[in-house]
């Protein structure tokens, strides 16, 4: 049991999540106009391999960041198994190492959209942790390499992996692009914020973080506008949009999120730690509420003509 919650912790489980709902949610908006039944189970063992092989590429990309950070985390994550010496670095170079062999496997097998995906993910994580690239020494190109994973290479990739996979021709619909568009400014906004708890290290190990140039304070106004650019652009485009969409849901989620985003910023305590961490997390739960929400907004009105 003390193997499994290490094993856990060293896989970033806000990272986990944040896959997990992104691969099911990039599926289900490639199955829109298909004949969701039948589909469904028929195309369930492509989205189970893909969220496998993705699941698997982020564990290799989270852990091997922790393998070159081993000392950065023993001050700034002291809980990591790599840092607190629950696992070895031996032990953490084969988790890494099988996870990466595993992902690519599992992904080249299942099919070429969803092997360049994978590949491009792997490729680009290595660049961000690994010497002597190591890309998470400079604020901007870390930035950039987050925002290009998460925000462009993971939606469109799988996108085109399961419109192929269900026999649809490669091409990517307007939802997809809105979803990446949104997701991709999101993700700038984790990508700036997420060395903010972190200072004491970085600076200590002379890692040129966006929050040691400009101040943690500058960095959370950013961050908040950004995010707040995010809700607002997608309130307009659900008021503008000729897209079968249920607009109450998607208009009403999106306020209800940025109001809680400014209710829950209100206080924070930029020299209490904890405070910033917890606000982090928060940011990643409005995250893992998007591809919650956007694919039921999307989905009611087909759902809705389905039964009807």
């Amino acid at each position: 049991m003390a193997t499994i919650q290490a094993l856990w912790r060293f896989s970033r489980p806000h990272t986990i999540i944040g896959t997990t709902l992104s691969v099911w949610a990039v599926y289900l908006l490639a199955m829109l106009g298909q004949d969701t039944p039948a589909i469904f189970l028929a195309s369930l063992s492509l989205v189970l391999g893909a969220w496998l092989a993705c699941l698997l590429g982020n564990v290799y990309i989270v852990g091997l960041n922790q393998l070159w950070d081993v000392e950065i985390d023993r001050i700034n994550k002291p809980n990591l198994p790599l840092a607190n010496g629950d696992f070895s670095i031996a032990q953490g170079r084969w988790i890494v190492g099988l996870c990466g062999v595993a992902s690519l496997a599992i992904a080249w097998g299942l099919g070429l959209w969803l092997g360049l995906t994978v590949s491009i993910s792997l490729v680009i994580g290595t660049a961000y942790s690994v010497p002597p690239v190591r890309l998470k020494r400079f604020s901007l190109l870390a930035a950039l390499c987050i925002l290009t994973v998460r925000g462009m290479v993971v939606n469109l990739g799988l996108f085109l992996f399961f419109r192929t996979g269900l026999g649809s021709p490669p091409t990517l619909i307007t939802p997809i692009w809105v979803l990446t568009l949104f997701i991709l400014v999101f993700t700038v906004a984790i990508a700036v914020f997420k060395d903010v708890p972190d200072m004491e290290g970085d600076r200590q190990f002379k890692i040129q973080t966006l929050t040691l140039q400009i101040g943690k304070k500058n960095v959370f106004v950013g961050t908040l506008i950004l995010l707040t650019i995010c809700y607002v652009a997608m309130v307009i485009w659900g008021l503008w949009t000729v897209f079968p969409l249920n607009i109450p849901v998607f208009i009403g989620s999106h306020l209800l999120l940025l109001f809680l985003l400014w209710g829950r910023s209100r206080g924070v305590d930029l020299e209490d730690k904890g405070e910033i961490a917890s606000f982090y997390q928060f940011i990643w739960k409005l995250f893992f509420l998007e591809y919650l929400l956007y694919p039921l907004a999307v989905w009611l009105p087909a759902f809705k003509l389905t039964i009807f």
